[in-house]
């Protein structure tokens, strides 16, 4: 009987402090909050073109045979040979990508198997990137699929760097004016985002026939700009208005 009736007891003294909290959490919501200060929302950007110094470019080889195993082959050592004479390129990081095995069937034709991969040029020296595209082409039969320009990583924090301190400048002019302008004597700074924007051009290229293996012509490669554009918007909160005569 005794611990019958001490349960009970026991329940309730633990219940207490989460009573207590939810009577305090809800007499807390129910005290009004008091006047929030007038703010008026600022947007300002700024922008810098850039000459682009990378250069990014795709070339893929793939060959058909009614014998999976001969295309593979022959894909296997094409791309190989063209890893080996990049080599000597060392301004040009260079790295295999994808690598696809499709059944081709035709009504009529007896059933071959297409085989290709690629490989991916990174580069800033636009010379010697250029000169290997030109050399993957002509002596190993390469294909140039597309290449993009762009700005190198530590280009772009550069100039991001640069014009966010011109953005946050033209930002702090026009909380400036809109304070003086909506009346009040001065202002501070509320929340405020900054967020960088712009991307290089892309160049798409059609890739050869696979039939043609004859000499390419050299890449001519013109490299562009990009507009590097940081904008800053948020809220400027106003203080006191401005007296009166």
């Amino acid at each position: 009987m005794r611990r019958r009736a001490l349960a009970p007891r026991y329940l309730c003294a633990t219940c207490m402090p989460l009573v207590a909290a939810l009577t305090l959490s809800a007499a807390m919501a129910q005290v009004p909050m008091g006047p929030q200060p007038p703010s008026v929302g600022v947007n300002a950007s700024a922008t810098k073109i850039v000459a682009n110094d990378r250069l990014q470019a795709w070339l893929r080889t793939e060959t058909e045979n009614v014998s999976p195993a001969a295309a593979a082959s022959q894909v296997n050592s094409t791309m190989a040979k063209a890893i080996a004479d990049a080599k000597p390129y060392t301004g040009v990081k260079v790295a295999t990508a994808g690598y696809a095995t499709q059944q081709i069937t035709e009504k009529g034709k007896p059933t071959r198997w297409r085989v290709a991969q690629s490989m991916s040029l990174d580069a800033t020296d636009f010379t010697a990137a250029a000169t290997l595209m030109s050399k993957l082409q002509d002596e190993n039969g390469l294909l140039l699929s597309g290449m993009m320009f762009s700005l190198s990583d530590k280009t772009r924090r550069e100039a991001e760097d640069s014009v966010t301190l011109e953005a946050i400048k033209s930002w702090q002019a026009r909380a400036q004016q809109a304070t003086q302008g909506l009346g009040f004597a001065s202002w501070r700074v509320g929340h405020v985002n900054i967020q960088a924007s712009g991307g290089g051009p892309v160049y798409p290229t059609r890739a050869q026939p696979m039939a043609s293996v004859a000499a390419a012509p050299p890449v001519a490669l013109e490299a562009g700009t990009t507009e590097v554009t940081v904008t800053v918007s948020g809220d400027a909160v106003l203080d006191a208005p401005r007296p009166t005569r």
